[in-house]
């Protein structure tokens, strides 16, 4: 076994407007230092196929799926004030899903180790019935739902490290106790969700864990906000599955943020995710735009899949601000998750 990798040349039809921050040299960029750094030729590529609307389905409204396909018929449109569409959108969108689905399902399925997946358009924004923040359809959360539609796994944890909280994919799985979100996540910022009291409803509380942090936090703080909550409560859910929501624009030097962390951080929390779920974790590509900083995070996530020893630098100590989100949590869980 080894590590899968999804790309696809496809991808990058997925045109932004002039000046856009979501643009195929993201994607580009990673793929390029990938194979520059011999990662890519170490992993087992795994093709793009389109999502099925049974698999797309399952998450999104069928109005949802008619109208992203409808936008293949415009050289360009504006969903929203952030979120457009090419006419190689809809295609792009069905085969980031579905390529996402086939590689989580080889993991789960023990045919491969782990996995990336370098994926345009992003997902973590997009709603059942709604397109936004970039997003058109919530690839995790359609992936999530087809291994256990598929059998491969009933329990599944979310980690999103996106800036950005992913309230398409908690909105999902609100009321699911088998689906573990949680999100790590500038705040207050776009979109508004990810407080601290949304836990979940109904059957699902306690099964949406938010740490919402205030700029500036780097290293340091998400390795605390991964040791002292994610950790103790998956260890608690047992997951038999790792979907990370690997958005990169918590980088240092991100133009739409203004956290800090690492390539070597980024690495330092994939390999605490690599020893969930016997390892099989599979990160998929959501935001991050300084090109530098996202190429370099994502070689450092793969390398780290891959199994290539690094030690771990000496991050310091979390900042007060940081530590009083993370107490704030834990108040929040403490009903749900007896280990924090």
């Amino acid at each position: 076994m080894t590590t899968g990798l999804v790309f696809d040349e496809r991808f990058l039809d997925h045109r932004a407007p002039p000046g856009h921050p979501e643009h195929a040299g993201r994607a580009a960029a990673i793929w390029s230092r990938l194979e520059s750094e011999g990662l890519a030729a170490r992993c087992r590529r795994v093709p793009a196929r389109e999502a099925t609307d049974a698999e797309l389905e399952r998450v999104h409204t069928p109005r949802h799926v008619r109208a992203i396909a409808e936008t293949a018929r415009h050289e360009s449109l504006r969903l929203d004030p952030d979120t457009y569409t090419s006419s190689g959108s809809a295609l792009a969108a069905r085969l980031s899903a579905g390529g996402l689905v086939d590689l989580a399902l080889a993991v789960a399925e023990g045919r491969l180790s782990d996995g990336f997946a370098v994926l345009r358009p992003p997902g973590h924004h997009a709603e059942a019935e709604r397109a936004m923040g970039f997003c058109l359809f919530n690839n995790v959360a359609v992936a999530a739902r087809a291994v256990q539609a598929a059998g491969a796994a009933k329990r599944v944890l979310i980690v999103d490290w996106d800036l950005h909280h992913g309230n398409g994919t908690q909105h999902s799985f609100r009321e699911d106790p088998s689906v573990l979100y949680f999100s790590v996540h500038q705040f207050p910022f776009y979109p508004g969700t990810g407080a601290v009291a949304e836990i979940g409803g109904g059957e699902g509380r306690g099964f949406t864990i938010n740490v919402p942090f205030p700029g500036g936090m780097g290293d340091a703080e998400y390795l605390a906000a991964f040791d002292g909550v994610l950790l103790p409560a998956a260890d608690a859910f047992d997951p038999e599955l790792v979907l990370v929501s690997a958005g990169f624009d918590a980088a240092d030097g991100d133009p739409l943020g203004s956290m800090r962390v690492s390539p070597e951080g980024y690495g330092a929390l994939t390999r605490r995710l690599l020893g969930l779920a016997g390892g099989r974790v599979v990160l998929a590509l959501e935001g991050g735009y300084d090109l530098d900083a996202i190429a370099r995070s994502a070689a450092a996530c793969v390398r780290a899949l891959l199994g290539d020893p690094a030690p771990e630098p000496a991050f310091g100590e979390p900042a007060r601000l940081a530590r009083a989100a993370i107490a704030a949590v834990k108040d929040a869980q403490k009903e749900y998750w007896a280990g924090l």
